[in-house]
């Protein structure tokens, strides 16, 4: 019989001199497994509303929210009903993302990023919030445009500590980049044989991933090592 089982990806920061990601085998989808693997680290962690992360912002860790998770609500919105709402909603997140294009293109430090989010960015999230604030009294509870609200303003806190902190990403999709290989070849190797050997298929995939990330080549070291 088979048996269902995960893959849970922690990478360093873009923003990270030295990029690494590493891939921790789970047998269940349970928050302890992101409890274990952390310990007693506390930092800042960029991730999605996974109810499993909760208990660790209780011991100390800062949750840091995703912004990409949040406006896909609306694109989705967008998408499957034409919504005018969910329109103007991208509208902001583009300013948003604007301002982040430009630091990258700007190559600037964590503090000038910093200070670019808090004279650009900030203004444009706080007539965000307000917009929402003001969308929420006007549509019915229940409906896909107010769960899509809910979501943003019940994580504001979150989504925009980003703004006080330049070394800190808008969004996870950095991560989301390092799972697409995973997600690519989980048709090729669907199975591990075993409960060790996804341990080890893991252990292996983190290694080819961060060598990647660093600029190395993988197969040129394995060749050498086996």
């Amino acid at each position: 019989r088979t048996h269902r089982a995960y893959l849970l990806s922690y990478s360093s920061s873009e923003y990270d001199e030295l990029q690494a990601v590493i891939y921790d085998f789970a047998d269940s989808r349970s928050g302890i497994n992101a409890r274990e693997f952390l310990g007693a680290w506390k930092g800042k962690l960029v991730c999605d509303d996974y109810s499993g992360y909760k208990a660790l912002f209780e011991r100390g860790i800062t949750e840091i929210g995703c912004s990409a998770h949040a406006r896909r609500k609306f694109h989705d919105l967008s998408i499957n009903s034409r919504s005018e709402l969910a329109e103007e909603a991208l509208r902001y997140y583009t300013a948003l993302y604007e301002v982040e294009r430009e630091a990258r293109e700007r190559n600037l430090d964590a503090e000038a990023r910093r200070l670019l989010r808090q004279q650009r960015s900030k203004p444009i999230a706080e007539a965000f919030r307000q917009w929402l604030v003001r969308q929420r009294t006007l549509v019915p509870d229940g409906c896909a445009p107010a769960k899509a609200i809910n979501y943003t303003l019940g994580r504001w806190a979150a989504l925009t500590r980003y703004l006080e902190d330049g070394d800190l990403p808008v969004d996870n999709n950095h991560i989301e980049n390092r799972i697409r290989p995973v997600a690519l070849g989980r048709g090729n190797w669907l199975f591990c044989g075993s409960l060790r050997a996804g341990k080890r298929a893991a252990a292996i995939m983190s290694l080819i991933q961060s060598a990647k990330l660093n600029g190395h080549d993988p197969y040129r070291y394995l060749k050498d090592v086996m």
